[in-house]
């Protein structure tokens, strides 16, 4: 009779002991996935998507799937690092285009909007083509082989100064420091 006690314990403490590692498991899952949507892209193919991934709430890349058209300005607001490790220096990427596992660009996406206002310090569109206005309001915006079928209004001195147009970018309309 004994021996089935000692028995019957030890199996339910065996049980106990695999009920709370797995727990600690589910908690570290957890976190991990917490962890990773703050630093993964923000995977976009509607207007609603996108508008969010480029909130303050949003992420610090956003990556358009297809061609996007907004009624309304878009506005790219808020602090974010590159890779999502606040650790790295203020970073946003809106890319619009595709590519491949060797991250050779396979389709480039068209986004439509009246105006695109950059809120975001050092935001950098790429390999894509806006159409509309955009209006700079933020340090270090740059153009990294796209396209602006618009102007680029920069809203002060200094945010021109540290723009940058890439030469396989180009500007359909005006640059200029708009007050």
């Amino acid at each position: 009779m004994k021996k089935k006690v000692i028995f019957i314990l030890i199996v339910l403490l065996s049980l106990f002991g695999l009920a709370a590692c797995s727990g600690d498991s589910e908690q570290a899952a957890e976190e991990e996935q917490a962890a990773d949507t703050v630093t993964t892209a923000s995977l976009v193919s509607e207007e609603s998507a996108f508008r969010e991934a480029v909130s303050s709430d949003g992420r610090w890349i956003i990556a358009a799937l297809n061609d996007l058209t907004f009624e309304e300005a878009i506005t790219v607001e808020g602090e974010f690092y590159n890779g999502g490790d606040s650790e790295n220096d203020l970073y946003r990427k809106i890319a619009a285009y595709a590519q491949d596992d060797e991250r050779n660009i396979t389709d480039r996406y068209t986004i439509t909007a009246p105006e695109m206002i950059i809120k975001s310090p050092n935001t950098r569109f790429q390999a894509g083509t806006f159409v509309g206005d955009i209006i700079v309001e933020a340090n270090g915006f740059s153009l990294y082989d796209g396209t602006v079928e618009g102007n680029i209004y920069y809203a002060a001195e200094e945010y021109q100064d540290s723009a940058e147009i890439t030469e396989d970018s180009e500007v359909t309309g005006s640059i200029e420091i708009r007050n």
